[in-house]
């Protein structure tokens, strides 16, 4: 029996048993997570940057972080940023089920544009989006602002559940994510984008 390839891809990295654990409380209150084969290339991505400073526009469940954690400088720390209290208090549970340290990361439950506009100016190695995509033209002026040269800007789940490239689909959110992958691609001068179809899709933009 043939394996789907992308099924292969997404189950070649198995999560342990606190990323499972905490996709399951994240599934529970209808949380979108980064998926497995996605969380599994956040990490090598924040390996390569030898990442020391990051930024997460929606935690979820903790799943992401957990991910890009690992793949983290252990002297490095991670911003996540998420509107919805709740999500917040169950990331909580995750780290500390991964006993990871208090000083590696900061969960902070405000709105997302509010506090992007706090943070310092090429500061960053890499920022993960994942949240309304609505909000998408406004993170991604911000996180050229604050990523250092050749850091870079993913999108995840930027497929939109399989919409986002059917022409019909036109409802909001769907149209915020076209236009996002528009933008960033046409500006050549600011970003070298590719797209990666793990997950639910990778949009990468690297910071020229």
């Amino acid at each position: 029996m043939n394996i789907d390839p992308h099924e292969y891809s997404e189950s070649f990295i198995v999560e342990d048993s606190v990323k499972s654990a905490a996709r399951a409380r994240g599934h529970e209150i209808g949380v979108t997570d980064t998926s497995q084969g996605s969380g599994a290339y956040l990490r090598q991505l924040a390996h390569q940057l030898k990442a020391q400073s990051v930024v997460e526009i929606g935690t979820g469940s903790g799943v992401g972080a957990l991910w890009i954690l690992e793949g983290m400088l252990a002297s490095g720390t991670l911003t996540s940023i998420d509107d919805e209290m709740e999500h917040t208090s169950i990331a909580k549970i995750a780290l500390a089920e991964a006993d990871i340290s208090q000083s590696r990361y900061r969960l902070i439950t405000n709105s997302v544009m509010d506090v992007m506009t706090k943070l310092t100016d090429r500061a960053y190695d890499l920022v993960v989006f994942r949240h309304n995509p609505e909000d998408l033209s406004f993170a991604i002026a911000e996180a050229h602002r604050i990523l250092r040269s050749g850091g870079v800007f993913v999108v995840d789940n930027f497929f939109g559940g399989g919409k986002v490239s059917d022409p019909a689909q036109r409802d909001p959110k769907t149209i915020a994510l076209r236009e996002a992958g528009k933008a960033v691609k046409a500006d050549v001068d600011s970003w070298v984008t590719s797209l990666i179809p793990t997950g639910d899709g990778l949009l990468l933009a690297t910071k020229l």
